[in-house]
């Protein structure tokens, strides 16, 4: 499905106002405003600037339901601070997976921290496993006051791999070294997520590969400071039952990821999910967290995956 950034609700003359101002380029909108590199030019920049002035510009209507973000990995062939642009033309302002050496230019655009990271080794050794604990709680100890600091509250975690681990050890393990961290954290006002992923396409032998596993080790812990990352991409692929799952357990849930299935590209009709429903019961429940859209898009060009973007945003925007 192909559309105009205009049907989108998106004012692609004040996304390029923007981005001249700044002397930024995302290759949005043809040669002459490609303003980054020895090829920019003050005059390109200022008759950019005035030709957007000739329009009057178009906000975007979000309904405001729904808190948007967006993962920063996704939008990796943008700088930060080309992603800070393009979020806030596009009328959200919320960026996830940003670690501190970041969080300046976030706090520059008025841009959230959605999901704060950094202090995990990888996503392989985490916390069902004894043998990292020590210096994930170092590292965790450490970035908590940095996030409660910079005055973000979402911070990632990672349950890690089995090999060869049954699950029930796993939750004992991970009570044990997340009760080290987590007075830390509530006495900060810091939430801890755990993200679950699929064990069958992405992951393999990751212990946190159901809402199950993730319900019960909140049940164990029994903080409101520590929560799910609940991926709707992975839970789909491992279990789907998607709008029940969010219905019947949402108050475990803190923060939401979307992407298509199969292949975690765009959400729109191309893949399995029907995210304006599944949107729709995740605000019924009241959750008033971030829905962030982690898929991968799918254009080569940069104006094909801006319009990937707001296509997502305005899929969710219930």
């Amino acid at each position: 499905m192909t559309k105009t950034t205009e049907s989108t609700g998106v004012s692609r003359r004040s996304m390029l106002k923007q981005l001249a101002a700044g002397g930024v380029a995302l290759g949005v909108a043809g040669p002459s405003l490609l303003l980054s590199g020895c090829a920019a030019t003050a005059a390109q920049s200022t008759q950019a600037a005035a030709s957007a002035d000739d329009v009057d510009d178009e906000k975007p209507a979000l309904k405001g339901r729904v808190h948007h973000s967006v993962a920063s990995w996704t939008y990796a062939h943008l700088s930060i601070e080309e992603l800070c642009q393009l979020v806030k033309s596009l009328g959200f302002s919320a960026i996830d997976l940003v670690g501190p050496k970041d969080w300046p230019t976030l706090k520059k655009y008025g841009i959230d921290c959605s999901m704060c990271n950094g202090a995990e080794i990888n996503l392989v050794d985490g916390w069902c496993n004894p043998q990292f604990h020590p210096e994930l709680i170092k590292r965790y100890r450490a970035h908590i006051d940095l996030v409660a600091d910079a005055g973000y509250t979402n911070l990632i975690c990672f349950s890690g791999n089995a090999r060869g681990m049954d699950r029930e050890t796993a939750l004992n393990h991970a009570v044990v070294g997340l009760s080290q961290i987590l007075p830390q954290a509530e006495a900060r006002g810091v939430v801890l997520q755990m993200e679950l992923f699929n064990s069958k396409v992405d992951h393999p032998d990751y212990l946190a590969d159901s809402s199950g596993f993730g319900i019960e080790l909140c049940k164990r812990l029994k903080s409101n400071h520590f929560k799910l990352l609940y991926d709707i991409y992975h839970m789909q692929i491992m279990e789907g039952d998607i709008i029940r799952t969010i219905q019947d357990n949402h108050q475990y849930f803190g923060h939401y990821h979307t992407a298509g299935v199969p292949g975690r590209h765009e959400i729109d009709e191309t893949q399995e999910l029907y995210y304006p429903a599944i949107a729709k019961a995740i605000v019924a429940t009241g959750f008033k967290g971030y829905l962030a859209q982690e898929f991968i898009p799918t254009p080569a060009t940069p104006e094909g995956k801006v319009q990937s973007l707001a296509d997502a945003i305005r899929i969710c925007d219930v």
